[in-house]
Order: structure tokens, then sequence, then C-alpha cells
């Protein structure tokens, strides 16, 4: 009787801590989605400089990966949870030193990407491992589902809630109004965590390990390539497209709009895809969403109208989802059936993440370097082809790449490797 009392509660207690790491997600989501959207059209705003945006991004991916070596250590010595509450306290901070310095924010835009890129490696590595831990094989499948749905209301209603705000109220007081917002709601899900059962951690830290297993493992090898060019794409496309929608439009609106789009046909598209990606069609499936998106690029590249955007933005919408879907899950294939997936799941996290922002970091760097001895309106475009073609290249770094989709005997933590992934 004592052990099946004990069973219940455990259970309970799983289920209760799931409900909260969704509430917890769900206010970082909107947070996020109400105010980095626009944070770089608010450093362009009070600076109109390239240099200061790219400096601003750079700190981020700078920072980020060195944070998720630090969080990986510290998750295998401390609490989970409070690896997890002090990236929210560094994203509150951001924020909050958005507020405090106001106009002069492109005076401080590299302490101001710093205190952002540790908040995403803090958050993101305990979210990670949090979702493995807590979730179950029988509910995995729901947290993310659900996490999915919140995480795409969040991207539709944020922005679009966004630039109504700061299109209706007077000069830079609707910046403050939305920053004021994720601020709030950071706090928010700060407190929500504490609610949360405490995890305890266990073993080394072994990063070199899995640094070097490239050496061995070709598809391991063949991951981290693909991630690489992953990041090459996305050190410029997460920062630069909101600056050229805001450049052609004029309109915060327009890019809230904007967003609403790319968002809502990735709901409906990640739904249906969902569905008809089988692991048989995973890499046609990773073609076929990396020639959408380079497709994508020839239409954003010279703008003339809000037309243009928005296509480029319904477009990028069905590309992404088809993409990732069948990339990340074999991502985590590799992982699940690489060695010792289940003692060292932290570090593989980890070594991923870091191939990603060293792609992230050369095409900001390289992009910097072009503003600076060549005109924007030239070099821009070209960078934006050259790098453009990183999703596109997944395809030619993982098509050699097969996995034994069905679960290993080998260990249980190897047949369960679906941590929670998302589009930071």
């Amino acid at each position: 009787m004592r052990t099946w009392i004990k069973g219940i509660y455990k259970k309970m207690n799983i289920e209760r801590d799931l409900g909260l790491l969704l509430a917890i997600g769900g206010f970082y989501a909107l947070g996020i989605f109400l105010s980095n959207t626009f944070v770089n059209v608010y450093l362009w705003k009070t600076s109109e400089s390239y240099i200061v945006l790219g400096i601003f991004n750079f700190a981020i991916y700078l920072l980020q990966p060195l944070t998720f070596i630090a969080a990986g250590k510290l998750a295998k010595k401390i609490d989970r949870v409070a690896v997890l509450r002090t990236g929210i306290v560094f994203l509150s901070l951001f924020f909050l030193a958005v507020l405090l310095v106001g106009k002069k924010a492109p005076d401080y835009s590299f302490l101001l990407g710093c205190l952002l890129g540790i908040g995403y490696g803090f958050y993101w590595l305990a979210f990670n491992v949090l979702t493995f831990e807590i979730t179950e094989p029988h509910n995995r499948d729901f947290f993310n589902g659900t996490s999915g749905v919140i995480e795409s209301f969040a991207g539709m209603a944020g922005p679009l809630f966004a630039g109504v705000a700061i299109s209706r109220l007077d000069a830079f007081s609707g910046y403050t109004a939305i920053f004021v917002a994720s601020f709030v709601l950071f706090i928010l899900a700060i407190v929500t965590s504490f609610f949360l059962k405490g995890r305890k951690a266990e073993g080394a830290f072994r990063f070199g390990l899995v640094l070097k297993e490239k050496r061995h493992n070709r598809k391991w090898r063949a991951i981290l390539n693909a991630h690489l060019m992953q990041g090459l794409r996305e050190g410029i496309f997460l920062f630069l497209i909101s600056i050229w929608v805001f450049l052609v439009t004029k309109s915060e609106l327009s890019l809230g709009i904007f967003n609403l789009i790319l968002s809502g046909m990735s709901l409906v598209v990640y739904f249906c895809a969902a569905k008809w990606i089988t692991p048989a069609r995973r890499k046609k499936a990773i073609l076929a969403g990396g020639i959408i998106l380079y497709i994508s690029i020839f239409i954003i590249i010279n703008p003339y109208n809000a037309s243009h955007i928005y296509l480029y933005a319904f477009l990028i919408g069905i590309g992404y989802p088809i993409l990732r879907i069948p990339y990340i899950s074999l991502s985590y294939d590799v992982i699940g059936q690489a060695r010792k997936a289940g003692e060292l799941r932290v570090e593989y996290i980890v070594v991923r993440e870091l191939y990603t922002n060293i792609g992230r970091l050369l095409s900001i760097a390289v992009f910097l370097l072009s503003v600076y001895f060549f005109k924007p309106v030239n070099a821009i475009p070209i960078l934006l082809v050259i790098f453009g073609a990183g999703h596109l290249l997944i395809y030619f770094t993982i098509r050699k790449v097969r996995t034994n989709s069905r679960p290993s005997n080998r260990s249980k933590a190897q047949a369960e490797m679906a941590i929670n992934e998302k589009n930071r």
C-alpha cells in the first residue's frame, strides 16, 4: 500500500511539474515574441547603424555558447531548476537594462547583447534537460505538441500586439510599454519556477569527450557540420530581416503582421508536415524545405512593397517546418545512438549548440566587415544570397547519414531521447 501511495504521489508531482514547465515556457515565449522582434528595430531607430546591430547580435552569439558550457557544468552540480531560474533572471535584467538606458541603448549594444546571450544560454540548456527529465514516454508527445502550439500562438499574438501598441503610442513610449510587459512576464516565469520540484544533479561534465567524438563518429560529425551551416544563415537573417521589413514598410505594425503570417503559416504546416513526414521521407523533406527557404531569398533582397515582404513570410512559414521537423528528429536520432548518449546527453546538446553559434558568429563577423568597408545597400543583398544557402547545404551534409529509427536496446535513455527543440 505504501509503495502504491508513493507511486501515485510521484505521478502527481510529474504531471504538476509538466504543467508548470509549460506555463514557464508560455511566459518565456510571450515575453520574447512581444519584445525581441522589435529590439533590433529599436536599436536601428536610435542609431541607424548596421554596425550597432551587428555588434549587438555578435555579443549574443558569443556569450550564448560560452554560457551553454558553463550551464552544462552547473546542470551536473546544482539543481537544474536553479539553472533555469538563472536564465530567466538574466533575460529580465536585459529588458530592465534596455528600459534604464533608453535611447542610449546603442552605446551599450555589446553589453546588452551579452546579457541576452547569457540569458538564452542558461534558459535553453536547463529547459531542454528539464523537458527530458520531467516528461515520460506516455506524455512527451503531449508536452511537445502543447508547447509548440503555445509558442506558435505567442509568435502570432506577441508581435502583432506590440506592433499595434508601438504604432498607436507617441514616440518611443510604445517601446517602453512592450519592454515593461516582457519584464513582467519574465518575473511571472521566475515566480512559477519556485513551484517546480527540485532536480538533483549527478555525474561529471565531460565536454571534451563529446567534442572529440566527431573524430570517430561520422554521423555525429555530419550533424555538427549541418548545425554549422544552419548557424551561417541564422546569424544575419535573425536580425536583418526585421530591419528590412521596417525599412520597406516604415511601420512596426507591418512587422507585427509579418510575424503573424509567418507564425500562422508555420502552425498550419507543422500540423500537416508532422503527419506526412516519415523517417523514410526525412531527407527529401529537408531538401524541399531548404529549396523553399533559399528561393524565398530572391523575393526579400529587392522588396518593392509590403506584398513582397508578406509573400516572403508566407514562404518561410512553409519552408521552416518542412525542414526543421525531420532535421531535428535526425539530429536526436544520431545523438540517441551515439556513445554514452544517456549519460552524456547534456554534453551532446552543448556541443551541438556550440557549432550552431560558431556559424552565427562567422556570418555576423563577415557582415560587420562588409558594411564597414562597403556600402550596406550593395553588400547586404550579396550576403543574403551567400549565407542564405545555409539551410539548403544542410541536406548535402546529412544526405549519407542513416539511423535506426527504432529504439536501441543498448540504453533506455537513448531510446527516449526527445528533448524539446525551440527557434531562438
